[in-house]
């Protein structure tokens, strides 16, 4: 797991460091649905119970957008802050959603660093993301995803 690091105008992690797990978050029907509001996909195999039950899972599961979308609060738990200035979420070089997250799972993330470029206007941060499912065999989501931390407090 990557320490804390103190450095002034540079980047606090870097290539290689790994961080313990985000806690657990559970996906009820009711956040699939809120999800599903939200982004108005609808599809059956998400918010409708009783069609899913016969469907190729057995239940409804959530989006796969859904999980992917838990990634920010879960690496603001698990990653260090770079420094005082803003951060955004600048993208996705690659997603995969390997398998589905039943109703009521429980997913959690984990992050290692592939990659620190220095800017002058602060630092981008490459880092694979990989969510897991609470008593499944593979990931339900591996991301490769970019981080812009901005000195100061503005851009």
């Amino acid at each position: 797991m990557g320490g804390r690091r103190r450095a002034v105008g540079a980047a606090l992690v870097k290539a290689g460091d790994r961080f313990a797990p985000s806690s657990w978050t559970e996906l009820p029907q009711g956040r699939i649905d809120a999800f599903a509001g939200a982004t108005g996909d609808h599809e059956w195999i998400h918010v409708d119970p009783e069609r899913a039950a016969a469907g190729p899972f057995g239940t409804t599961i959530a989006h796969g957008y859904l999980t992917l979308s838990l990634l920010p609060a879960a690496s603001y738990e698990v990653v260090p802050p770079q420094g005082s200035g803003m951060a955004v979420n600048y993208g996705l070089n690659r997603v995969r959603f390997p398998a589905p997250v039943p109703v009521g799972s429980r997913v959690r993330a984990r992050f290692g660093v592939l990659a620190v470029d220095e800017a002058e206007w602060g630092v981008q941060v490459t880092m694979t993301a990989t969510v897991e499912r609470e008593g499944g065999d593979k990931p339900v989501c591996v991301a490769e995803v970019v981080f812009r931390y901005y000195r100061g407090g503005s851009r």
